[in-house]
């Protein structure tokens, strides 16, 4: 079966059912048909801009129809969606944009567009009169499609040691076996209703717009304060799949809304993005008493998750493992993977496998040849290195932790290293540890531990804030005389993580 292109699998349901609601977003509600009619549009605004080649498009835009209908509208002309974060300060955007080599900027109106300036990249403004125009005057077209599944869908950028960014190139036939994948294992059809918990620099992102769409079933988008009471955003829109990180579970907890059968409608209950505690699976379980509870693993290098773990409906079935977190599973069937015997690393291949960093210097260390291999690009025959430690317990994987010093902090994934580099920068101290501990809740938090001239938490914050993303910054910081050195002479870590 040839691989298809994320925007076919719109539309293929464009064609299936126009009037199917398709997205419900910022109070507004699209069916199949009109989503379509303002991609389109979107596309010829971004063809005009940068003529009929494929172009690499920075979308700052964020909860709204033009987030959306920009994306697919980037993908009908076959070109690549680099998703920029309005919650990141202007000049990382900036700096995404120049390893993207971006053609242009499709952004919200109203967003801060300062990263664009002096470079020459266009920018195209989308507001609420673009889409009731688009919607007004589109003509009645056939969905057309771009056609070519070796294009490189979307960039994104993860936190890189050194402090740059590496960018991950995802094609369209990456994603092919796994949205059919999960298609068939949700059951996802018109009538399905999806939540967008992740922000488009965040790839479950993906997974839940592309399959939402290629079942026909409707997009729910929450606004930023439906995402802080997830109890009132299901009930209000009666969803029926759920999909985010853990903390929310934590978070919502400690509110006291997530009470027994507070989310009757949900059929089925996703979380990735960093480890689900039973504890926190035992809270949502009961909160939604009719759905399936689901942990899912997997880097953005692998498009978007490469294992699944579906929690036994007898809560007494339920596993014991070593580190009390739900295990992540098996790995699909379409893939292989391996366990490195020395480290216990999980590595893994198959046609989810991206090809290599936009960088390749960013390819060192990253992938394992099964043969020699002189090229700087990865063998298709390469397994990419996880850097996460997993055991095999009763059968599934257990994920226990990272090699490296990568963790994930509100699901998203940064090195120590990038954040210790900030730190030493823009916070004016001679000596920083970062490092990554678990709260009351199982949530990561981030803990500065220095050295140099004292100051107050708050001020640091404040020199950070417009260097570093949300969650990027410490939430403690710890003043100490000098680092705790081990018998090498090396920063004691171990000792840092203690304080």
């Amino acid at each position: 079966m040839p691989a298809k292109t994320l925007h076919s699998w719109f539309t293929d349901s464009v064609r299936r059912d126009p009037d199917q609601d398709a997205l419900i977003v910022a109070g507004q509600r699209l069916n199949y048909g009109q989503l379509d009619a303002v991609s389109r549009e979107l596309a010829a605004r971004v063809t005009a801009a940068t003529g009929p080649r494929p172009a690499r498009v920075g979308l700052l835009a964020a909860g709204s129809v033009a987030a959306y209908a920009g994306y697919l509208g980037v993908l009908r002309g076959g070109g690549t969606v680099v998703p920029l974060s309005e919650d990141y300060p202007a000049a990382r955007n900036r700096q995404i944009l120049e390893l993207a080599q971006l053609d242009v900027v499709l952004a919200d109106e109203g967003k801060d567009t300062s990263l664009a300036d002096g470079t020459g990249v266009p920018v195209i403004t989308v507001g609420e009169d673009d889409v009731r125009r688009a919607l007004r005057t589109a003509p009645a077209a056939p969905a057309d499609d771009a056609l070519d599944p070796e294009g490189v869908a979307y960039i994104l950028f993860t936190s890189g040691s050194t402090g740059v960014p590496k960018g991950v190139p995802i094609r369209h036939r990456n994603l092919d076996a796994f949205l059919r994948f999960h298609l068939a294992r949700y059951r996802i059809g018109p009538g399905c209703r999806m939540s967008q918990t992740f922000g488009l620099t965040f790839d479950p992102s993906v997974f839940d717009m592309f399959v939402a769409w290629g079942g026909g079933a409707t997009l729910v988008v929450p606004s930023r304060g439906e995402l802080v009471d997830p109890v009132g955003f299901v009930n209000d829109h009666a969803l029926t799949h759920w999909y985010s990180v853990p903390s929310i579970v934590s978070m919502v907890r400690n509110t006291g809304s997530l009470a027994s059968g507070s989310l009757p409608t949900l059929r089925r209950s996703l979380f990735a993005g960093e480890q689900l505690t039973l504890e926190q699976a035992q809270v949502w379980s009961a909160a939604a008493p009719g759905s399936t509870v689901e942990n899912l693993y997997g880097p953005t290098e692998l498009a978007v998750t490469v294992t699944a773990y579906r929690l036994p409906a007898d809560h007494s079935a339920w596993p014991k493992t070593s580190n009390a977190t739900v295990p992540i599973g098996r790995v699909y069937p379409h893939l292989d993977h391996r366990i490195d015997p020395h480290t216990g690393e999980l590595q893994v291949r198959g046609p989810q496998r991206f090809g290599g960093y936009l960088d390749p210097a960013d390819n060192e260390g990253r992938f394992h040849e099964p043969g020699p291999n002189p090229d700087p690009t990865p063998s298709t025959q390469a397994w990419y290195r996880t850097g996460d430690r997993v055991a095999v317990e009763d059968g599934e994987l257990v994920h226990l932790g990272r090699l490296d010093q990568q963790v994930k902090i509100m699901g998203r994934r940064l090195e120590l290293g990038d954040v210790e580099s900030a730190i030493r920068q823009w916070g004016g101290i001679d000596d920083v540890v970062v490092i990554a501990a678990p709260g009351a809740g199982g949530e990561q938090w981030l803990t500065a531990v220095y050295s140099g001239i004292p100051a107050a938490p708050a001020d640091l914050r404040d020199r950070l804030r417009p260097h570093l993303p949300i969650h990027m910054l410490p939430t403690r910081f710890v003043h100490l005389d000098a680092l705790p050195l081990n018998a090498n002479g090396k920063v004691d870590r171990q000792a840092c993580g203690g304080l």
